[in-house]
C-alpha cells in the first residue's frame, strides 16, 4: 500500500473550500475532507506536486501544514471525523461501526480508506440525488471514477442489471472491492483503468470526477451512451458551468437537469434530439 501526504489548509472563508478542491483535483489530489475553517487534501506521496501546491497556496493567500500518513494509520485518520450521511429519504451512507439508519430507501456501508466518495462531499451528494430521479431497474451502468464504489453499489441497490466500475487508482479499486463485498453486491464488475474507450455502451454513465477529466471525455461519453441514455456528471464548480455547457453543445448533449450544492454543480444530460 502507498503512503499518502495530507495537507491541511486554514481557510479565510468557507467559500474558498470549493475553489481549492477544484484546483487541487486538477493537480492530482483525490481525497478531501471539509471541516469548519479547514480543508484537508490527500495525495499519494509519489505524486505530490510541490510547486503546484505552493502556487495554489500563494494565489489564495492561505496557510497550510503537511504530514505523511502511512497506510496503517489511515483507518484512525478517517474514523475520527466520519459521520453518517443521508441524502433526503433516498439513501444513507454509514461506516460499519455506526448503528443502522432507519427510514431510508437504501443504506450503504462504506470504509473509505484513501478513496473519494463517502457522500460527505457535495458532488457525491449531488450524484446520489440525481440518481434518485432515475429508474435504474434493469439498466446497464458505467461508473467512471468509482472511488469508494458508493455510486456503483447504489446502482445495484436500485436494481441495475449490470454495473461496470472503473478507477485509475489502485487503492481506490481495492477499497471499492472491499465495499462492494461488504454490501453483498454481485452485479458490479470492477477494473483499474483511466479510460472508458473499450467498455461498451451503457444506458446510464455516472462520472463524479473533475472538470478537466469531464471535458476530456465528452467525446467518449457521447460514443458510449446508448441513444436514450443518461449521463450524470459532477465535480465542477458553478463558475465552470458555462464551459461545461459549451462542451455539451459541441458533443450533442442537452441539459435535462441542473443541481447545485455548496458551489458545486451536477448535470443530468441526454443526447440532443437531433442525434437520436
Amino acid at each position: 500500500m502507498d503512503s499518502y501526504i495530507k495537507i491541511s489548509i486554514r481557510l479565510k472563508e468557507e467559500a474558498q473550500s470549493a475553489i481549492l478542491i477544484a484546483l487541487l483535483s486538477d493537480c492530482g489530489f483525490d481525497g478531501f475532507e471539509e471541516k469548519p475553517h479547514f480543508l484537508d487534501a490527500f495525495i499519494k506521496k509519489e505524486n505530490y506536486p510541490e510547486q503546484e501546491v505552493e502556487s495554489i497556496i500563494a494565489s489564495n493567500s492561505v496557510e497550510y501544514t503537511k504530514i505523511l500518513i502511512e497506510p496503517e494509520n489511515w483507518n484512525m485518520e478517517w474514523e475520527k471525523n466520519f459521520d453518517p450521511v443521508t441524502v433526503e429519504d433516498f439513501c444513507a451512507i454509514r461506516a460499519s461501526f455506526h448503528a443502522p439508519i432507519k427510514d431510508k430507501k437504501h443504506e450503504i456501508i462504506i470504509t473509505p480508506k484513501m478513496s473519494f466518495g463517502t457522500g460527505h462531499h457535495a458532488t457525491t451528494w449531488l450524484m446520489i440525488k440525481a440518481m434518485s430521479q432515475l429508474d435504474l431497474n434493469g439498466k446497464k451502468i458505467l461508473d467512471f471514477g468509482t472511488g469508494t464504489g458508493v455510486l456503483a453499489i447504489l446502482a445495484e441497490k436500485c436494481g441495475a442489471e449490470t454495473i461496470f466500475a472503473i478507477d485509475n487508482d489502485s487503492w481506490s479499486v481495492q477499497n471499492a472491492a472491499e465495499n462492494i463485498a461488504n454490501n453483498h453486491c454481485s452485479k458490479i464488475s470492477l477494473e483499474k483503468s483511466d479510460s472508458i474507450e473499450h467498455t461498451g455502451k451503457f444506458e446510464v454513465i455516472l462520472a463524479n470526477i473533475n472538470k478537466r477529466v469531464i471535458i476530456q471525455n465528452f467525446v467518449n461519453f457521447q460514443q458510449h451512451l446508448l441513444a436514450e441514455g443518461v449521463l450524470i456528471v459532477s465535480g465542477f464548480l458553478e463558475s465552470d458551468l458555462q464551459q461545461i455547457e459549451n462542451e455539451c453543445i459541441l458533443n450533442h448533449f442537452s441539459i435535462d437537469c441542473l443541481m447545485e450544492r455548496e458551489s458545486w454543480g451536477c448535470l443530468l444530460l441526454k443526447h440532443s434530439k437531433d442525434q437520436l
